[in-house]
C-alpha cells in the first residue's frame, strides 16, 4: 500500500511546491509582462522613486533607519539603493569580517552584526513594499584611504599574504584607473583562486539572506571601470546561485562612463540574455538637452529587447560636487518623462537624498501618477512646437494623455486640432509638490502652454471626461 500511494503524494508536493514557487515569482519585482519598459511587484505595475539620505542604509542603527524608511513610505518613495560597502564614513559602519583577539580579521569567519543589520534592512524595506537595488561591491571601499584598513588587505587578515594574493598594501589612484586586482580575479581575468574563494563566500553569505526577499534587484558594481569578464562572471555567479534556490532574480552593471553611447555601456545594452534590466545612473552628469538626447538614444537603440532602464543615483545638490539642485530636479523629472522606470535622487551632498526639495519632487510625481501612469505615455518631444532647447519635455499618448516638463519658465505649443473635444489642463509645482491651477481648454487646435511662474512645472493635459 504505501509503493501504491507514495508516487502520487510526492507528485502532489511537488506540484504545490511548484504552484508556489510560479506565485511567489510572479510577485516579485519583475520586468513588468504587459509592458517591459516598467517594472512589476506583486502582479501591479510600478513605478520605483527614490529619496534617501545614504547608499548603504543597511549599516544604519535601527533608530535611524526606521524614521527615514518612514518618511520615504509617507512620501510615496518606493525606491533605495543600497551597496555592501562598509568604508567608515559616519563612524557606525563595520566590517562584515570577524576580528580576531590579535586585531586580525579571519575572513572565513563573520561579523554576525553586520549580517543582522542587512537582515533588519531587507525586514523593513520588505514591510514598506520599498524596492532594494543592491551593488554588489563598490570600488572606492578598495582604494585610497579605505583600504590600508580592510579586512581585504593582507596586513589585515590571517588568510593570505600580500605574495599569495597578489594584493598591495596601498592603491593611492582613484579607482577608475583600475588598478586594483581585487577586480581581475575571476577565470577569465587573472584566476586568482587565493582570492576568488573568498570573494564567492562574501556574495553567497549576502545571497543566503537576499534570495529570501523578492524586492531586491542587483548591480554588480558602483560605476565600475572594471573589465567586462568581471561583471559577466558576477551576474552568472548570482543567477546560479538563485536558479539553485528555485528562485529568478534580475541583474545588471553599472558602467562608469558619462557617454552612455560608449561601448563601455554596450556591453549591456546588447546582452538582455544576461542583463534584464539596465542602469545608467551616469547619464545624470551630463546636463539639459545633451541629458535627454542620450537617454532617449538608449531607449531606441535596446528597443528591438525593451527592459526596464533605471537611474540609481540622480547627481546635484547646491553646495555639492556635482552640479546644483536644480540639476538634480531637471534630471529627475527628465528621465521620468524620457520613459525611466526608476529615479531615485543620489545621497547629499552629491545628491538631494531626502530633502524638502526631492521629496516634494516624489510627492509631485505620484500626484500626476495619479492622472497619468507614466508606463501610459511614451516621450515624444515633436508633439510639440515653438519650442526651444532645453525648454520642455513631452510623454504623451495622443489625444488621450500629455505631460509636460518644463525645467524653467518657457512656453510651447500642442497639437490637439485631430481632437475636437475639451480637454482638461492641470499645473503642478514640482518645487511644492502642489497643484497649482486647472483649467478647461479646447482641443481641435494647437494649444499654447505656458508655466505660471519661474522653475520647474509640470502640465497635464487630458480630455475633461477623464477627470
Amino acid at each position: 500500500m504505501f509503493r501504491k500511494y507514495f508516487l502520487p503524494f510526492v507528485s502532489g508536493v511537488l506540484f504545490f511546491v511548484g504552484f508556489q514557487n510560479k506565485q511567489a515569482a510572479a510577485r516579485g519585482i519583475q520586468p513588468w509582462d504587459e509592458n517591459s519598459w516598467y517594472w512589476q511587484f506583486k502582479g501591479e505595475p510600478v513605478l520605483l522613486l527614490g529619496a534617501s539620505s545614504d547608499d548603504n542604509l543597511f549599516q544604519w542603527p535601527a533608530k535611524m533607519l526606521v524614521p527615514h524608511l518612514d518618511s520615504m513610505k509617507n512620501i510615496g518613495a518606493n525606491y533605495v539603493r543600497n551597496t555592501m560597502s562598509d568604508r567608515n564614513d559616519r563612524g557606525f559602519e563595520l566590517y562584515p569580517f570577524k576580528k580576531l583577539e590579535n586585531g586580525k580579521y579571519d575572513l572565513n569567519q563573520w561579523n554576525e552584526a553586520y549580517w543582522q543589520r542587512f537582515k533588519f534592512f531587507l525586514n523593513e524595506t520588505a514591510k514598506r513594499d520599498i524596492i532594494v537595488q543592491i551593488e554588489v561591491w563598490d570600488r572606492f571601499d578598495y582604494t585610497r584611504n579605505n583600504w590600508p584598513p580592510h579586512p581585504w588587505n593582507p596586513a589585515n587578515n590571517v588568510n593570505y599574504s600580500y605574495e599569495e594574493s597578489g594584493l598591495a598594501g596601498e592603491y593611492p589612484d582613484h579607482p577608475g584607473r583600475n588598478k586594483q586586482p581585487f577586480f581581475f580575479t575571476t577565470p577569465k581575468q587573472q584566476n586568482n583562486e587565493v582570492l576568488l574563494k573568498f570573494q564567492r563566500q562574501f556574495v553567497e553569505k549576502m545571497l543566503s539572506y537576499s534570495l529570501k526577499y523578492d524586492h531586491v534587484l542587483y548591480c554588480m558594481d558602483n560605476e565600475t571601470s572594471a573589465e567586462e569578464e568581471w561583471a559577466v562572471y558576477w551576474a552568472q555567479f548570482i543567477l546560479d546561485e538563485a536558479e539553485k534556490q528555485g528562485k529568478t532574480v534580475f541583474v545588471t552593471e553599472m558602467w562608469d562612463n558619462w557617454d552612455l553611447k560608449s561601448e563601455n555601456h554596450k556591453r549591456t545594452f546588447d546582452h538582455p540574455e544576461l542583463y534584464a534590466y539596465c542602469d545608467v545612473s551616469q547619464n545624470n552628469h551630463q546636463r539639459d538637452q545633451t541629458h535627454w538626447d542620450n537617454f532617449q538614444w538608449v531607449r531606441k537603440y535596446i528597443a528591438g529587447h525593451p527592459r526596464p532602464v533605471n537611474t540609481v543615483k540622480t547627481y546635484g545638490a547646491d553646495g555639492g560636487r556635482h552640479g546644483n539642485s536644480n540639476n538634480a530636479i531637471d534630471s529627475w523629472w527628465r528621465h521620468l518623462v524620457g520613459g525611466a522606470a526608476s529615479a531615485r535622487f543620489h545621497r547629499p551632498n552629491s545628491g538631494l537624498g531626502l530633502s524638502e526639495l526631492s521629496m516634494n519632487s516624489v510627492k509631485a510625481a505620484r500626484k500626476v501618477e495619479s492622472i497619468v501612469k507614466f508606463w501610459d505615455v511614451n516621450p515624444n518631444n515633436d508633439l510639440l512646437s515653438g519650442r526651444e532647447e532645453n525648454e520642455a519635455y513631452l510623454a504623451a499618448k495622443p489625444g488621450e494623455k500629455y505631460v509636460v516638463f518644463f525645467p524653467d519658465a518657457g512656453e510651447v505649443e500642442v497639437d490637439l486640432t485631430e481632437y475636437n473635444s475639451a480637454f482638461s489642463l492641470k499645473w503642478m509645482n514640482v518645487r511644492s509638490g502642489e497643484w497649482h491651477s486647472e483649467k478647461e481648454i479646447d482641443g481641435g487646435g494647437i494649444v499654447t502652454l505656458k508655466t505660471p511662474g519661474g522653475n520647474e512645472w509640470v502640465a497635464v493635459v487630458v480630455p475633461s471626461s477623464a477627470m
